[in-house]
């Protein structure tokens, strides 16, 4: 069991955090990557009404003629995808998804962001996209430091089939993984 230790800032507590869950990953971000992330849990963590909007829709909305913004409807979406399957799993479940349709559709959402955004943006865009899985593998980590599994284990079957996700091997029981043997 971690202990509960408080910072001075919440930027200081998110910074906390990350660090603590990228080496109980086994995950090693960047600097840029490390940075998002802790700047996108400071955005977020007042916002609930993440886990209301339609993903698929607000992708699709960011490539009509009249998209006012796209690139800000797209950072939104891939932003949304990874804390919905890093941090809420059971989202995906409720919405009768699986967690890699989010992981598919932030990918999706951030690739096509950099290839629309400046070029100075562009890069960090492209390793959002590249780095998605690890990304919410930390995120699943940073959930389950107060030991309470963040995946259940049909979720972390799933989520491994799928993606290959080094956090949701490490949360299979036992011989999950052992191919089945005919008879």
């Amino acid at each position: 069991m971690h202990d509960i230790v408080t910072y001075p800032t919440s930027l200081a507590q998110w910074q906390a955090l990350i660090n603590e869950a990228t080496v109980d990953a086994h995950i090693r971000l960047n600097e840029d990557l490390e940075s998002y992330l802790v700047f996108l849990l400071m955005r977020f963590s007042t916002k609930p009404e993440i886990a209301h909007s339609v993903l698929a829709i607000d992708f699709l909305s960011a490539f009509s003629d009249n998209a006012p913004d796209r690139s800000g409807q797209l950072q939104l979406v891939g932003d949304k995808c990874l804390l919905l399957a890093g941090l809420f799993p059971g989202r995906a479940e409720r919405k009768h998804v699986r967690i890699s349709y989010f992981i598919h559709l932030g990918q999706s959402a951030y690739s096509s962001l950099s290839s629309v955004s400046t070029p100075s943006w562009a890069p960090l865009f492209n390793a959002l996209s590249d780095a998605f899985i690890p990304l919410t593998d930390v995120l699943l980590t940073a959930r389950s430091l107060n030991q309470v599994p963040a995946l259940t284990p049909l979720q972390a079957e799933e989520l491994y089939s799928d993606t290959h996700s080094s956090v949701a091997k490490r949360t299979l029981p036992e011989g999950m993984l052992e191919p089945v043997r005919k008879i």
